[in-house]
């Protein structure tokens, strides 16, 4: 009930009105049944426009992090979520990848719309990285589509960092839904498991327009972090 007061009364025109999306293929969301809507990360805000804008409901395997965090802002942020019905999935430890994938099957499973960041998390400079399998694993295994989904402009107005965002016109663009029947009961195989993924990245991709990095995005952000650890190092060594 709070869902759809939040969705289509609350906060769902407010954010129509201040970023006046530009809303494209929207009709390929089907209107009932179960699918996957894929889609580039690049903001905090991506995860308030692209609910806002479908009419159906869509939970998000969110991170654990933003039902736990510190002050005013993480109680607010965890509040949202919770009442949004998102899912928490803590992604430390070797069992992260497998209990993601059985929260998102059992969205599948009812037959809902389930949204998922390939990428893993947000990136860090607009560019577009490698995806993880686990939405291809879902995909196969439930033997649903795949909606691929890119948000334009998101990283401009809330780029990694920023609290607040710039009232900016943004896009949000849907691509016709990926056939993977092809691909049943492969689910387990290494090889179709990255081509169903590398597919879903490709459209997401050719929707965005961002530069592609074959790499995860996670890697690449824990050598920088590593990097500035060690300037930091130094510096406080030469001072």
């Amino acid at each position: 009930m709070f869902y759809h007061l939040l969705k289509h009364v609350l906060l769902g025109p407010l954010l129509r009105l201040l970023f006046r999306p530009r809303i494209e293929g929207l009709e390929h969301i089907p209107e009932e049944g179960a699918a996957i809507v894929a889609g580039n990360h690049l903001s905090f805000s991506d995860h308030f426009l692209m609910p806002a804008i479908i009419k159906r409901r869509i939970t998000f395997l969110a991170k654990a992090e933003y039902f736990t965090g510190p002050g005013l802002r993480g109680r607010l942020t965890a509040a949202f979520f919770r009442s949004a019905g998102q899912i928490p999935v803590d992604r430390s430890g070797k069992d992260a990848g497998q209990a993601a994938i059985r929260e998102g099957l059992g969205v599948l499973g009812r037959g809902e719309l389930l949204g998922i960041y390939p990428e893993g998390t947000r990136s860090h400079d607009g560019r577009l990285y490698k995806g993880k399998v686990g939405v291809a694993v879902m995909a196969v295994r439930a033997g649903v589509p795949v909606i691929p989904c890119a948000m334009v402009g998101t990283f401009e107005i809330q780029p990694p960092g920023q609290a607040l965002p710039k009232i900016k016109r943004v896009t949000v663009r849907f691509g016709e839904p990926l056939d993977f029947s092809r691909y049943a009961g492969l689910e387990n195989e290494k090889a179709a498991i990255r081509a169903v993924t590398d597919e879903i990245m490709y459209a997401i991709l050719s929707l965005s327009g961002q530069e592609y990095v074959d790499r995860y995005a996670a890697e690449v952000k824990a050598e920088l972090e590593e990097a500035r650890k060690s300037r930091d190092k130094k510096g406080g060594a030469a001072g």
